[in-house]
């Protein structure tokens, strides 16, 4: 194999470059324009596992961390209760995507539609392009999460840390950024998060300086196959690696692209391996999608519930958060879970 082509230069897209470039020709491809680029999402992560990951490039995290977090207020519309994080924070992820790429050869505004467009110049094309999952087919049952978010600008900021209000279909979020700022968001199944998140800056205040929005799939990997079409090969959110229950994608991508870089030349391997570290992805949509459907039931969901809850707790160095059963339970039969316009 010689020449790669990255198509979509997010946070995995541009981990790849930089991860590829040192044993093959790679050439990244980005739609949007260098100087309007902002990532449409809240940049909350976990510290050390970010650190682990972007280690072996030679990029320390902790240079990027905006705001670190001691604990969470969860919003349950008639109650409250509060989770300490572990390593949870706001980051830098704008100039960290750039400084990814920083030397590398990267061409931005260049919107790469299907595969034939780059001809037979590369020997291998990765589909890192996010939700459009732009040079793959079309999944066949795709779910998804519609998400509207602000970047605000406070004179004092109304809430001291992170916050999120859980709702029946999604949640919103408040996520310091520093310097007073925040990012201010809500996700919704339903479309309704711009009716929830305004009501939200109606009560709290704030001037908003910066509007995004996208679509956000949380359609599990072993329902997002195939992985590979031809020479094109998915990583990332276009195979479907948000972890559903938190949204959170940051850190389930770049474990995709680190397996993919691991198993480059071997698709079997690849499409092997992450059907392996992600298959507990499936059962956590499947309760997300009872709830999302007002089907959830504690007597049949508790012991997905409960595998959830094992397997989160192992990973609470990926969550950043201090995982209970007792704020799982909370948090999905909570009133505010069925919240209707």
């Amino acid at each position: 194999m010689r020449k790669i082509a990255v198509v979509g230069l997010g946070v995995a897209g541009s981990y790849l470059v930089s991860r590829l470039s040192h044993e093959y020709e790679v050439v990244g491809f980005e739609r949007c324009d260098r100087s309007n680029c902002y990532p449409p999402c809240a940049w909350g992560t976990s510290i050390s596992e970010m650190q682990r990951l972007l280690s072996p490039i030679g990029l320390n995290f902790e240079d990027y961390v905006l705001y670190k977090g001691k604990e969470m207020c969860v919003d349950l519309g008639g109650s409250r209760f509060w989770i300490k994080l572990k390593g949870l924070c706001t980051f830098d992820k704008l100039s960290l995507e750039r400084d990814l790429v920083d030397g590398y050869d990267v061409r931005f505004g260049v919107h790469i539609k299907n595969a034939e467009q780059l001809g037979d110049e590369y020997d291998l094309i990765i589909d890192s392009t996010g939700f459009p999952r732009t040079l793959l087919p079309k999944i066949s049952k795709d779910y998804v999460i519609q998400t509207l978010e602000y970047k605000v600008k406070y004179s004092k900021m109304p809430i001291d840390d992170f916050y999120i209000k859980p709702m029946r279909a999604g949640y919103i979020w408040f996520f310091p950024l520093g310097d007073s700022y925040a990012h201010v968001g809500c996700g919704d199944y339903f479309g309704r998060q711009r009716y929830f998140l305004d009501s939200f800056m109606r009560e709290h205040g704030g001037e908003i300086v910066k509007v995004v929005g996208r679509p956000l799939r949380i359609t599990p990997p072993l329902m997002c196959q195939p992985y590979y079409v031809g020479k094109v090969v998915g990583v990332g959110e276009s195979i479907g690696t948000v972890f559903s229950v938190l949204g959170e994608g940051i850190i389930s991508s770049l474990r995709c692209a680190e397996i993919f870089s691991r198993n480059v030349e071997d698709p079997e391997a690849y499409t092997a391996e992450v059907l392996r570290k992600f298959s507990p992805y499936k059962e956590v949509f499947d309760v997300v999608a009872d709830k999302i459907r007002g089907r959830f039931s504690f007597i049949r969901d508790f012991p997905k519930l409960l595998r959830i809850f094992r397997y989160m707790k192992r990973e609470e160095e990926h969550c950043g958060v201090e995982i209970k059963m007792t704020d799982i339970i909370k948090i999905f039969f909570s009133k505010a879970t069925s919240s209707k316009r």
